[in-house]
């Protein structure tokens, strides 16, 4: 690099002022940020510490002895929990994919696919979770059919085809989203339909709709602890065991506290792909 290229970064006089600016507001602003939030956490804290029933309160949510007890109960069902996230989640993404291309299908011939899939997102993204629930793991078994799988799988599949139709919205939005420009010019190219959905829609529809995609994932990971009104000892279900045999009420809070843990780092995730595709986005429409 030349002097002289050397002398065109060297920043101005004016610019350099502008950016100590910057700084320092961001620095002032972080500043009363984090006043303002002590200020008001120990507002709160003082008026549930200072309530009368507090005492109370702390006996029976807020044991320690009664959580260390219950800790190795509910870590043991927390990883059945994170088992069943991990298979319901690929189940989901799967097949909210596979609806949402039967959606986005064109031609009188895919009617009745498209008929299909839009019944299925209608019904399920109206129908309460708890009902499919009740539904998938009592009144499936009662039918009595030979190869019924167990109760713990059922359940796996309620959560699948619920969190499915919210998911193919999700998917069809963003497949939508791809000018079909690009799918004229890919099947002038020669490409078949599957090839233009596979190499030129789906790459930047999936981009586009991870922000919600990541969303979705993070309410299932909250909603896998529903199981346990099936009868699986999950966390929830091992809270509730010890919660029964202590009458404190510590174990729930246990429970409470591990699944914010596991989500800390998918919710971090999603806040970060947020970020990046927003920051995407601006310097896209900036061109």
């Amino acid at each position: 690099m030349s002097a002289r290229d050397t002398a065109a970064h060297v920043p101005s006089v004016l610019e350099a002022e502008r950016v100590a600016f910057r700084r320092r507001q961001g620095v002032r602003s972080v500043l009363i940020g984090a006043v303002s939030t002590a200020l008001l956490g120990g507002v709160l804290v003082s008026v549930v510490i200072g309530s009368p029933g507090w005492d109370r309160v702390r006996e029976t949510f807020f044991d320690a002895s009664v959580a260390r007890e219950a800790l190795p109960a509910v870590l043991t069902g927390l990883w059945l929990n994170v088992r069943v996230l991990l298979f319901c989640a690929l189940g989901a993404l799967a097949l909210g994919l596979v609806v949402a291309i039967m959606r986005t299908l064109r031609g009188p011939v895919f009617f009745p696919l498209r008929a299909l899939a839009t019944s299925y997102t209608y019904g399920f993204r109206g129908a309460p979770l708890i009902i499919v629930l009740y539904l998938m793991t009592f009144g499936v078994p009662g039918l009595r059919l030979e190869g019924t799988p167990s109760v713990l799988v059922l359940g796996g599949i309620a959560l699948v085809i619920t969190y499915g139709a919210y998911i193919a919205e999700v998917f069809r939005a963003g497949i939508e989203s791809v000018h079909p420009s690009q799918i004229a010019a890919a099947r002038s190219l020669g490409l078949t339909y599957p090839q233009t959905m596979r190499h030129v829609v789906l790459p930047q529809a999936v981009r586009r709709v991870s922000p919600p995609l990541l969303n979705d994932m993070v309410a299932l990971q909250k909603d896998v602890g529903l199981i346990s009104l099936a009868g699986p000892i999950d966390a929830i279900r091992a809270a509730q065991i010890a919660t029964a045999q202590t009458y404190n009420f510590t174990p729930y809070i246990v429970a409470g506290v591990l699944f914010v843990l596991m989500a800390i780092p998918l919710v971090a995730v999603t806040d970060w792909v947020t970020v990046r595709s927003a920051r995407r986005q601006s310097a896209e429409g900036g061109r």
